[in-house]
């Protein structure tokens, strides 16, 4: 061990995989990854090829838990089902690995690419703590495009994105691994459905289409852009690998700005009747006031407290699910605004189990199935069930009744 910490300093950042590393870990499958559904605590991560090595930029919300002293443990699975890791070591913080900006804290450091040949799942976090906390453990799910690819998406600031969505308007880079490369932006106009009821027959849902590029355009190496309409955009430099998709929506997404930007969610609440007559309005705002209301029985303090909770769900839905549509169109947006956040998740290889309490009957659990894309490498969609119908309509109408009002959400 003292001979990997000389070895690690020497290095300078630049980690390599040691079987003396080895330190017992419970699979995957056995975590709670509920907290990575808290957009406020969870740490993230990004990923650079940078010739033989692989860069991550690992950022942690509360930079109080990277304690002096302490590495940061790097460890890979083959999947989440493996039962022992396949590979770990630690990084040294210092002053070439560790960067503070306010309450955050960033680690950046390069991994040796063929240290991590048969590892798919990656998390790194502090070594003072397990891997168990969101705002301290960064999971990554590590595909071929990751490796290949030598660039990251960049803010105005240069800092790394860690989104799949860039604001029509906003500025933003792409910044590349050695000789800034020319970008090519093809531009994609679709549109999408929400989420289906859990309940829907497969059938109804949209089947999966192409897509053609209506627009494209070259941009200079080192320039930052700003998309200039909304849509599904894909972003390549030359010789740099594999497209990245973004989604560039109108307004202040992820939050709701706007009335109009109101009445679209609440369609997983409302009867087709109230949806016309909410979507038909010239008063928008006063319809998804009144609409509450009802719900609360007239009573304006339970009715604000559903609205705030209700879109409070909306933006955190968006923020985490935004893929190649708004995050509350999402299969995994539809339950996490009607249900809340689940109280269970369990990952295995392709699948995501999302749990919740179901009063009388032990537990409702739902299955969302992996369907990577371009556009939404972690995109999942629900298995649908005939048998979710009752548990779906006992939920919508806790909202339509005001029941959720009271109800603080654990952990919140």
């Amino acid at each position: 061990m003292r001979c990997l910490g000389l070895l690690l300093r020497l290095l300078v950042g630049l980690v390599a995989a040691s079987p003396c590393m080895a330190q017992r870990l419970p699979s995957p499958a056995r975590f709670d990854f509920t907290g990575l559904y808290n957009p406020a605590r969870r740490a993230q991560v990004d990923v650079r090829r940078e010739a033989d090595s692989l860069r991550l930029y690992v950022r942690f919300p509360d930079a109080s838990v990277l304690r002096p002293g302490q590495p940061l443990r790097l460890v890979g699975w083959s999947n989440y089902n493996a039962r022992s890791p396949l590979w770990q070591t630690t990084v040294p913080l210092g002053s070439r690995t560790l960067r503070r900006e306010g309450t955050a804290a960033w680690v950046e450091c390069r991994v040796l690419a063929a240290a991590l040949d048969g590892v798919q799942v990656l998390v790194a976090w502090p070594a003072a703590y397990l891997p168990d906390d969101p705002a301290v453990a960064a999971w990554l799910e590590l595909t071929p495009d990751m490796r290949s690819r030598s660039y990251i998406l960049v803010d105005s600031v240069g800092q790394p994105l860690l989104r799949r969505y860039v604001r029509v308007g906003e500025p933003f880079g792409v910044d590349c691994y050695g000789p800034e490369q020319p970008l090519t932006v093809r531009r994609y106009t679709a549109t999408f459905a929400p989420a289906l009821p859990p309940y829907s027959k497969p059938a109804a849902a949209a089947k999966p289409r192409s897509l053609r590029a209506e627009a494209e355009q070259e941009v200079r190496a080192g320039q930052r852009m700003r998309l200039p309409e909304p849509g599904l955009y894909t972003i390549q430099p030359a010789n740099a690998g594999a497209p990245v998709g973004v989604l560039a929506p109108n307004g202040a997404f992820p939050d709701l700005t706007i009335a109009t930007e109101l009445v679209a969610p609440l369609r997983y609440l409302t009867t087709s009747e109230e949806r016309t007559r909410l979507e038909q309005s010239n008063t928008p705002k006063r319809e998804v006031d009144a609409f509450w209301l009802r719900a609360a029985n007239n009573r304006q303090g339970p009715a604000r407290q559903l609205l705030q909770q209700f879109y409070s769900r909306v933006e955190e839905a968006n923020q985490l699910f935004t893929a190649h549509k708004p995050g509350w169109m999402t299969d995994r947006g539809l339950l996490y605004i009607v249900l809340g956040p689940p109280n269970r998740v369990q990952r295995s290889p392709a699948e995501e189990r999302w749990q919740y309490p179901n009063a009388g009957y032990g537990t409702a659990t739902y299955v969302f199935r992996a369907k990577p894309s371009t556009f939404a490498p972690d995109y999942y969609e629900l298995v649908r069930r005939p048998e979710y119908e009752l548990l779906w309509y006992a939920a919508v109408e806790q909202w339509r009744t005001g029941l959720n009002a009271p109800r603080a959400e654990a952990g919140r």
